[in-house]
């Protein structure tokens, strides 16, 4: 959350020939209901299995594209399946930082409620960091570099 995803997609989209989605809002658009709102009338399990069901339909369907995922989208048993994992890494404190100095910092806050309460975010950072370098199959550091130098990172390990 806050590492960058929508915004190094649309410099991938510019710089490749791919098409740019995001898992978040395929659901979203599915269930005619914000991915906050669903979470809260139908709790978890039920969105788990919504981005189970979105994930086998990436797989059937999806080619020479970017997919950008929520957090835990990673823990699909066929993610590698769908394409090559790319894991931007940064530390806690850089994505606080970068959120905080985006333009529209309040937007972006209000959009993610979990970090009304930085401690449990903090925690969940922690516990998934390891997890996501293992199934990844790139890692690329994020923090404070320049998004012309990313997307060279990038298109040089796929």
């Amino acid at each position: 959350m806050g590492v960058g995803k929508g915004t190094i997609a649309r410099a991938l989209v510019k710089a490749t020939d791919y098409f740019s989605i995001d898992t978040d809002d395929l659901i979203e658009s599915v269930e005619n209901k914000k991915i906050k709102k669903i979470f809260k009338e139908e709790g978890e399990p039920y969105f788990r299995s919504l981005e189970k069901k979105c994930a086998l339909w990436l797989e059937k369907n999806v080619d020479n594209t970017i997919i950008s995922t929520g957090g835990g989208f990673f823990r699909q048993e066929n993610i590698h399946n769908i394409g090559k994992v790319i894991y931007l890494e940064s530390s806690f404190e850089g994505i606080l930082n970068r959120i905080h100095s985006a333009p529209n910092a309040k937007v972006k806050l209000k959009k993610r409620p979990l970090l009304s309460n930085l401690e449990e975010a903090k925690t969940i950072y922690k516990q998934r960091i390891e997890d996501y370098k293992k199934v990844a199959d790139v890692t690329v550091n994020v923090e404070n570099r320049d998004i012309d130098d990313i997307i060279k990172d990038i298109l040089g390990n796929i």
